[in-house]
């Protein structure tokens, strides 16, 4: 688990390593800053082309294979990004290193899920997931200081290592994962056309961009509306982050919980992180203008988001059947759709005059709509069920 979970730890620095140094990043490429944010979007691009892509194509690979291949080509992109001579070559790069992304953590979800003791899956796939929220407290924050005090190259320098890191650990650790079935380009597909799958990303599109539309803006929120100094800035984003480690923990706590007390798998814990996310984000907009709530709204924010993701990760290789790597690994992409809009539509708000609460309003809109998505998406799954009581059964129950 702790391998896998090395991996999640180096993909979640380089993905958000990138916004802190967009200053650096465009003086030293003679670029504007919006011009360098183009960075950040070609790396959720790679993320979303690359989950189904590589999920289908790669659908007869052996998994631990698969994983050292995926964690190899993560290791490339970012050495690509360090040796990148000019800002074109540089959003290549970031491109590259963004299409592993969502198939690893797919593919690495399902070896935790096929490694865990019965009743235990969602936990081992927030062990999985972990990875990427402690990179919100401790890699983000360490490689961001190295890229600003010694040249912003250097912070995907020690990205490629924490990968070069991973590839060993997963050879080393990870067994040959017999236990997840093999299957084909044209099986995997076929997760898109079932309602479930298709409906379940869209709760995570839509849903978890209430947390994007505020994480994006917290800076400015904190400094203008709270009244902060920007020194204590770090220290409110560190406390997100832990919020996430918590958050993911406890998400998938409830989510092995719910296996048992709801009618499928996670959707209880699904139903409750939801309604934590649109009670968090509609009362941030009050916290959000005194630093002591603030700080604290910042926490509860990072924990509900990723109690959040165990749970629909969960649901994914339930309702997929005989295609769970690319329904797994369409979550992350689904999950950087919601990165982009969430940015976009806080974004439009402040253009709009609204002031630095208003994407928290935005947030919690988004949060109420990905919560009657779910409740949608739990009724047709229960009227099938209703017609075809052996038609829909979880995988792995």
């Amino acid at each position: 688990m702790l391998a896998l979970a090395l991996g999640g730890f180096g993909i979640g620095t380089t993905e958000f390593v990138t916004m802190g140094l967009l200053p650096d990043i465009s003086q030293a490429m003679n670029v504007s800053e919006p011009t360098a944010g183009h960075a950040v979007s070609a790396y959720a691009l790679g993320v979303v082309i690359g989950a189904p892509l590589i999920a289908s194509l790669c659908a007869r690979m052996p998994r631990k294979r698969l994983l050292v291949a995926l964690m190899a080509a993560f290791t490339v992109g970012n050495i690509a990004t360090v040796l990148a001579p000019s800002f074109v070559p540089l959003v290549l790069a970031r491109f590259v290193s963004g299409l592993p992304h969502g198939a690893y953590f797919g593919v690495a979800s399902l070896a935790a899920a096929t490694l865990a003791p019965v009743g235990q899956r969602a936990k081992a796939v927030a062990a999985v997931m972990l990875g990427l929220s402690a990179a919100n407290v401790v890699g983000v924050p360490a490689a961001t200081w190295l890229g600003q005090h010694l040249g912003w190259r250097n912070a995907y320098v020690v990205v490629a290592l924490i990968g070069v890191a991973t590839v060993l650990a997963l050879l080393r650790f990870v067994p040959e994962l017999t236990g997840i079935r093999i299957t084909d380009p044209r099986t995997e597909m076929g997760a898109l056309r079932r309602p479930q799958v298709l409906l379940t990303l869209a709760v995570g599109a839509v849903g978890f961009g209430g947390m994007f539309a505020v994480y994006t803006y917290i800076t400015t929120t904190l400094t203008d509306v709270a009244g902060m100094s920007l020194g204590l800035v770090p220290i409110v984003l560190m406390l997100f982050g832990l919020g996430m480690v918590a958050g993911n923990i406890v998400g998938g706590v409830l989510a092995d919980r719910g296996s048992v007390l709801a009618e499928r798998g996670s959707d209880r814990a699904i139903y409750l992180a939801m309604i934590a996310m649109v009670v968090i984000l509609a009362g941030f907009v009050a916290a959000a203008h005194h630093p002591v709530s603030a700080a604290v709204g910042a926490f509860l924010i990072g924990a509900s988001g990723a109690a959040l993701a165990p749970g629909l990760q969960t649901r994914l290789m339930d309702v997929a059947a005989d295609a769970q790597t690319l329904a797994a690994a369409l979550n992350h992409a689904a999950l950087n759709i919601a990165n982009a809009a969430g940015a976009w539509l806080g974004g439009m708000v402040i253009a709009a005059g609204l002031g630095y609460t208003a994407p928290a309003v935005v947030g919690a809109c988004l949060a109420v709509l990905g919560l009657t998505l779910f409740t949608v998406t739990v009724a047709v799954a229960r009227r099938g069920r209703a017609h075809d009581p052996q038609g829909d059964i979880p995988a792995g129950t």
